[in-house]
């Protein structure tokens, strides 16, 4: 709370925003304290009105007042225990924000269209907690879905939360593209990549990273397709791309695709010294069999299945619109657990 008023009298001083870029990350500071101070108020007011309400419900005898409370108990409980889970994020790079990457595996139409799938229940995951979401990048499958896509999320600890969320996801399904209606099994892999404000990762300009630049695709827009600000920047010892093209201008696109460049690089310096995540990020059979952490059924049966925790869910639907806290939730226990 101390720190909470120190940094909105901060914010309150005449020149605080001369400074943009030096205000944002003060914005953001604050914005992760209120992440855990405020829900931590809001659970105190709840429990004092649930403790009047079963007062009451006990004073009168009254049965449906009673369950109610017994209800509001049970939903205080599960909010809690989200809340204790949120303040043992404590990572370098939790508490901030993040690009995910969705990439189709091999496979063609059915792995694009699975792609497009999972970018959109992620879309929909974001809507619902909150977090601020922008495309970095897009490329669309040859006839549907999508090859891969970037997003750029903002919110406290979106890190954290959605780095549960890296590996291959395995779909299985009777194909919407195949007029012989059999059964398909499809890839699509996710990324998670921190955003990193102060990097340790030095590049050194032509000498390191080779850049091209290409008219951005995509639907409509007054840049779009008629001004080369598509920006691909690609390590050279490393092999590493990147590619931005949302952004108005090149120089935008250009500082955009950096900061992922840097994040990456730093994220495969990580995996040197990590030989499970190595594993993870090796260049054959990433996205394919035997490397999957969840599994989405929905023939001959509905069950969507996670591999690291064994948590089973039988409303495929309602986890493809992006009720996926529950796995986010189960992914961090079974992580801290490890720890």
């Amino acid at each position: 709370m101390e720190e909470m008023s120190r940094i909105e009298q901060q914010m309150s001083g005449t020149n605080f925003w001369s400074d943009q870029e030096s205000a944002q990350k003060v914005v953001a500071q604050l914005k992760t304290l209120k992440a855990v101070v405020v829900p931590v108020t809001e659970i105190l007011r709840r429990v004092e009105d649930l403790q009047a309400l079963h007062e009451l419900g006990a004073e009168a005898g009254d049965v449906d007042t009673l369950g109610e409370a017994a209800v509001e108990a049970e939903k205080i409980t599960a909010d809690l225990d989200r809340l204790e889970l949120r303040t043992r994020l404590a990572g370098q790079h939790d508490a901030g924000n993040c690009y995910v990457s969705v990439h189709a595996g091999a496979g063609g139409t059915e792995s694009c269209d699975w792609a497009e799938m999972l970018l959109r229940m992620y879309l929909r995951f974001f809507e619902r907690s909150g977090y601020k979401v922008e495309q970095i990048d897009r490329l669309d499958g040859e006839e549907a879905g999508i090859r891969s896509a970037t997003l750029y999320i903002a919110g406290p600890y979106a890190y954290g939360y959605l780095s549960c969320e890296r590996g291959v996801h395995r779909l299985v399904r009777i194909s919407p593209f195949d007029s012989a209606k059999r059964r398909h099994t499809s890839f699509a892999s996710v990324d998670v990549l921190p955003e990193l404000d102060e990097i340790e990762i030095e590049i050194d300009g032509e000498k390191d990273v080779r850049e091209d630049t290409s008219r951005a695709g995509g639907a409509g827009g007054q840049h779009v397709n008629k001004t080369s600000s598509a920006v691909r920047l690609t390590h050279l010892e490393t092999g590493i791309v990147v590619q931005c093209q949302n952004e108005r201008s090149q120089h935008q696109n250009r500082a955009v695709a950096r900061k992922m460049l840097q994040a990456k690089l730093y994220q495969h310096e990580q995996a040197q010294r990590d030989a499970e995540l190595a594993k993870m990020y090796s260049a054959k059979g990433e996205i394919a069999f035997g490397n999957h952490i969840r599994s989405y059924v929905l023939y001959p049966y509905q069950l969507v299945r996670d591999e690291r925790t064994d948590l089973k869910v039988g409303n495929t639907d309602a986890v493809l619109d992006g009720d996926i806290q529950p796995f986010i939730d189960a992914a961090l226990q079974d992580r801290l657990k490890k720890r």
